[in-house]
């Protein structure tokens, strides 16, 4: 399951009596500055081993030393001696390179948040899961490419995980875990993004400039370009699937734009239970940041009366048929939802570079997808031999 709860009187324990140690992949995106954000506040109770980022080396120096961090690892080894030169004099080690990356994840942290954007986050997850640790995952990935392999490894490690996507987030808080058998549905939200109202025909205008104006959230550039063509939905009907142990029938998408219904879990005897709040990313970061107590965060309180109204809509298969091909991608089983989300990886930057339009990202994706064949996800190789498969089929037919 999602949690392993023999961990909790330990970890409740933990936040009372010392500060909980933490290490954080992906520091300098937008899921890692909010929970920088939220640490920062509550300096008592965190001390923060590790940071890691890509290439921002200006921005991972400052968070590293405005936490005073043990550690902090630049993925691209070309940037190690302006980071060094950055820290130099301050104490804090200096790593480069995707293995020290991952040897981050490995590191004894109480708490791990997996910031990273797609599969580049994989190794350093599956490295705190391999060690039994407390992960906090935003990076969907992890579960879509690796679901097996990874839901095997935290049962057998013991690890736990706190999903921080909204709405699984949200899922999480409402779900009975000891009565399974009585949840009948999970009801994912979406926005709809900004293109919702938009016609096939103006949807094949659209900029990437246009797609990254999320209408309610503040998030990166991959997951508001996924938001808009509905893929992050699609790829979170996968890891809700697999996280919660429904199949693929009991999970519904519905539309709602104002993104204060964040999920709901329908039960058998038609109970509907949701989370509510307002849309801020740092309500579900400080849940599993504290969890399992609850922390004050700066989100504004949800006031329904100024909001007034709350509706919802059911997705179109026509406009948005990202959500068919997760479906599609579910039934092969095995590397396909790997392969998806590869493909989408490569076609999301490729619009992004401006060598495609909106509309090519899901002709491209659907391609990879119809192309991939059934073969059974056995082990990391396999995984990473269907990830170059589906990048390099992306990548000629952009090319194309």
């Amino acid at each position: 399951m999602v949690v392993n709860t023999k961990m909790m009187p330990s970890c409740a324990q933990k936040t009372q009596t010392a500060k909980r140690t933490i290490a954080i992949l992906g520091s300098t995106g937008s899921i890692g500055t909010q929970t920088i954000d939220l640490i920062s506040r509550h300096p008592e109770k965190y001390e923060v081993l590790a940071l890691t980022a890509n290439k921002s080396v200006d921005r991972l120096a400052e968070q590293a030393r405005q936490l005073n961090a043990g550690l902090a690892v630049i993925a691209d080894e070309t940037k190690y001696r302006a980071l060094k030169d950055a820290l130099a004099g301050t104490g804090i080690k200096v790593a480069a390179g995707a293995k020290a990356v991952e040897e981050v994840g490995a590191m004894e942290s109480d708490w791990l948040m997996s910031g990273i954007v797609g599969a580049a986050g994989l190794p350093g997850t599956l490295a705190a899961a391999r060690r039994g640790g407390t992960i906090a995952f935003a990076n969907k990935e992890t579960l879509v490419c690796a679901g097996p392999l990874m839901m095997e490894m935290v049962a057998k490690a013991g690890a736990t995980l706190l999903p921080v996507d909204s709405e699984h987030n949200a899922i999480f808080q409402v779900f009975d875990r000891e009565h399974h058998d009585g949840i009948a549905r999970l009801i994912l939200t979406a926005s709809g993004g900004p293109f919702r109202k938009l016609s096939r025909e103006e949807m094949a205008k659209v900029t990437a400039e246009q797609a990254v104006k999320h209408p309610v959230w503040s998030m990166g550039a991959k997951i508001s370009i996924d938001s808009a063509t509905l893929m992050n939905k699609a790829l979170e009907v996968i890891e809700a699937s697999l996280l919660f142990q429904m199949p693929r029938e009991q999970i519904s998408v519905l539309v709602h734009p104002q993104s204060v219904v964040h999920s709901m879990v329908e039960y058998r005897d038609g109970s509907v239970l949701a989370q509510l709040g307002s849309p801020d990313m740092r309500t579900p970061i400080g849940f599993c940041l504290a969890w399992p107590e609850r922390m004050e965060t700066p989100v504004p309180k949800l006031d329904l009366a100024r909001v007034a109204q709350l509706t919802f809509e059911n997705p179109d298969p026509i406009k948005f048929p990202a959500l068919q091909y997760a479906q599609e991608a579910m039934m092969k089983g095995g590397i396909a939802p790997a392969s998806m989300s590869a493909a989408n990886e490569v076609a999301v930057q490729a619009f992004i570079d401006k060598r495609i339009g909106f509309l090519d990202i899901e002709r491209i994706v659907g391609k990879v997808l119809n192309a991939t064949p059934k073969s059974t996800l056995t082990d990391l190789d396999v995984l990473r031999e269907a990830d170059a498969a589906a990048r390099a089929k992306a990548n000629e037919m952009i090319g194309s």
